[in-house]
């Protein structure tokens, strides 16, 4: 199995590299409205977004942000198709405008934003990322009442495009195929997830990490499994240092990808050729979570009715028995080279898939 990686460099309100309804799956992370290292980036889109922060109007500054924001969702609504899913890693702000404190509610004005653009919500799902200070509070200290709770926790908002869900034919095996196990469903589809920590990426130079927040790899990888099927494309527009495009290769997807900043395009190219031991560590870190499962089960009197076809395992449904996991074995780059990027040009990745190895 082949899977493709694109990427472009540009701006992700026009996205002219990907055509109507040829994305099943959008998992991003866009620039959070109203959190400071954001600014100069929303005030380059918008010049009158600096102007307002300058006023000390933090209102007209984050709905001018998110008016930027709104014009990549269009974009979203013409790419996926009908039944297509977009997960949307979102945190709220706090911050003091003009002597203000309060708290931006992002996760508020996307949602609003997605459901006039007729998308359907699904439930959401919020994630706790490890506090920055050991401090748990903000304000007066121990005394009532002027002290505020820390936001700990950010959101992925989840939407389906139209009102109905996709439709695949009878025993589709590149569904039944990229099924996951039982356990992994009742802990992927709760609501709160707190077994996920945030994470540090290894990027070079202090200006790169400035302008990157990205999200742990596991998100997207859930997500990708969660809501795609073999075959499918996943598009990232704010694609920043790749890790939806690193996810999409470990679950065996197509992805594409828009970036303004090229020089994360470089960076990236460093980390292709770590792909196949990840994607195997991945494979593998989930059979041998689910082996654990069988023990525990198994230690508690439970026994199973069926058997996982392609591997030496009981599974618990009639639906997990055809789980085939993918690993990578090999990434060839295509078009443009990463060091060469510029505006409106392409950069590709082939990814070639074979059934995860045991030995």
């Amino acid at each position: 199995m082949e899977t493709t990686h694109r990427v472009f460099v540009g701006d992700s309100r026009e996205l002219s590299g990907v055509d109507d309804a040829s994305v099943e799956l959008v998992v991003t992370s866009p620039p959070y409205p109203m959190i400071e290292m954001w600014d100069d980036l929303f005030t380059r889109l918008d010049p009158a977004i600096g102007d307002a922060l300058e006023a000390g109007d933090g209102r007209a500054a984050f709905e001018a942000m998110h008016a930027q924001l709104d014009r990549v969702w269009d974009e979203l609504e013409r790419v996926l198709v009908d039944g297509g899913i977009a997960c949307i890693n979102i945190g709220d702000a706090t911050r003091s405008v003009d002597d203000s404190f309060r708290v931006y509610a992002n996760h508020a004005r996307i949602l609003e934003a997605f459901e006039s653009r007729g998308f359907d919500p699904l439930p959401d799902i919020l994630w706790r990322k490890p506090a920055n200070s050991a401090a748990k509070f903000m304000g007066s200290g121990m005394i009532p009442p002027n002290a505020y709770v820390t936001l700990e926790h950010e959101y992925v908002l989840v939407f389906r495009k139209g009102g109905e869900s996709r439709s695949f034919e009878p025993g589709a095996d590149r569904r039944y195929e990229a099924a996951y196990f039982w356990e992994e469903r009742n802990r992927w589809f709760s609501d709160v997830w707190t077994d996920v920590q945030g994470e540090l990426q290894a990027l070079e130079g202090a200006d790169l990490r400035d302008r990157s927040a990205a999200y742990p790899l596991e998100i997207p990888y859930r997500l990708i499994c969660m809501y795609s099927a073999y075959g499918d494309t996943v598009l990232d527009p704010f694609w920043g240092t790749g890790t939806t495009t690193l996810a999409a290769m470990c679950a065996g997807r197509n992805s594409v990808g828009s970036e303004l900043e090229s020089s994360f395009l470089e960076m990236f190219d460093d980390r292709v050729a770590d792909v196949p031991a990840l994607s195997r560590s991945v494979g593998r870190t989930r059979l041998e979570r689910h082996r654990e499962f069988v023990t525990r089960r198994r230690e508690e009197g439970n026994d199973f009715d069926y058997r996982a076809t392609h591997y030496e395992t009981p599974v618990v449904t009639k639906m997990e028995r055809d789980i085939r996991l993918r690993e990578v074995t090999n990434v060839d780059a295509f078009g443009v080279d990463a060091t060469d990027a510029t505006e409106d040009t392409e950069c590709g990745y082939r990814a070639d898939h074979t059934p995860l190895s045991l030995e």
